[in-house]
């Protein structure tokens, strides 16, 4: 089974590349959707995360991402505290969508990860692809969500594996600012060459 990491900086575009592979059958583990179930009420994270960072729940009983990122934008050592209570939490969530991917005898799958290579996750990964865009696209497409200052999108974006050297690193790139048609395209030459490296590893064995 071939693990196809998809990433790319935010607003990228990566949420709707992923969306394309769901939709030709192929299981995709969304890593932010992950983190969201833990974060949400009764998650796995919230206990560790209230008793790391007080007062970053909402009245739900689950974590307000917003005081949180608050928390630990800028700060180093809060952010590596994070991280090290949230990884190992989805990582094991990770796990079990790969187990039941071979038990459902998938023959690719992709691994949806924002922080491929900020986390290590590329050395989990049988190839990567990388979806991209210009950096005015990008910046338009963050702000127009209404979802963040432009501070927080710089402080975000200064904390990522700059766009260049994940492009650098990938087996496939995606530039999602050239539409939707290309993005489709794109997907589908890259599962007919995954594909292709199937068949013939199975021919080689």
């Amino acid at each position: 089974m071939i693990k196809l990491a998809l990433t790319g900086s935010i607003g990228m575009g990566k949420s709707a590349t992923a969306a394309m592979f769901a939709a030709r059958g192929i299981p995709v583990y969304d890593a932010d959707a992950s983190v969201h179930s833990v974060y949400a009420p009764g998650g796995a994270a919230v206990a560790p995360l209230e008793a790391a960072f007080p007062d970053v729940t909402n009245p739900e009983g689950g974590i307000d991402r917003a005081k949180l990122r608050a928390q630990v934008l800028d700060k180093p050592d809060a952010m590596k505290r994070l991280e090290q209570i949230v990884h190992p939490i989805v990582g094991g969530l990770q796990l079990a969508f790969l187990q039941k991917a071979i038990e459902d005898g998938q023959d690719i799958v992709v691994l949806d990860i924002p922080l491929l290579f900020e986390t290590g996750g590329d050395k989990r990964a049988d190839a990567i692809l990388v979806v991209s865009a210009p950096p005015d696209v990008q910046r338009a497409r963050v702000l127009a969500r209404g979802q963040m200052t432009e501070a927080e999108f710089e402080a975000i974006v200064a904390r990522q594996v700059p766009d260049a050297i994940k492009r650098e690193k990938a087996d496939f790139i995606i530039d999602t600012s050239l539409g939707f048609a290309h993005a489709e395209e794109s997907v589908d030459e890259i599962l007919s060459q995954l594909r292709h490296r199937i068949a013939n590893s199975r021919e080689a064995t």
